[in-house]
């Protein structure tokens, strides 16, 4: 599968920003989906994810409340819905699959991974 990140963008502290992720392919319900992201000098953290049917969800400690996933399996797309934007929230963020159940919230549990779309919030 390949996987297509958009949305991110510069915005102020306290506002709202949707990330989208398109997937290639007619399997895209086969796939966990996750959100990660990676700030400059940092190592890549887990953001989100969501289950092949959108029935389960978990996000990071970090952005429990303000995030929120979801997924339209018609249309082959996962987003992330960012509310209440920190500074600390700037980083590159990443859609990435794995073809299986449910998954561990780590990186290298994920095989797909997209290009990463730039999220940075101004104080």
């Amino acid at each position: 599968v390949q996987l297509q990140a958009s949305g991110g963008g510069l915005v102020q502290a306290g506002g709202s920003l949707r990330l989208s992720c398109v997937a290639s392919g007619r399997t895209f319900s086969s796939y966990v989906m996750g959100w990660f992201r990676q700030a400059p000098g940092k190592t890549r953290e887990f953001v989100a994810q969501i289950s092949r049917s959108a029935g389960s969800t978990y996000y990071a400690d970090s952005v429990k409340g303000r995030f929120t996933i979801s997924r339209d399996n018609a249309k082959n797309t996962v987003y992330l819905q960012m509310n209440s934007l920190k500074p600390g929230d700037t980083a590159v963020y990443y859609c990435a699959a794995v073809a299986t159940a449910w998954a561990t919230p780590k990186a290298s549990a994920y095989d797909y991974w997209g290009q990463g779309t730039l999220v940075t919030v101004s104080s």
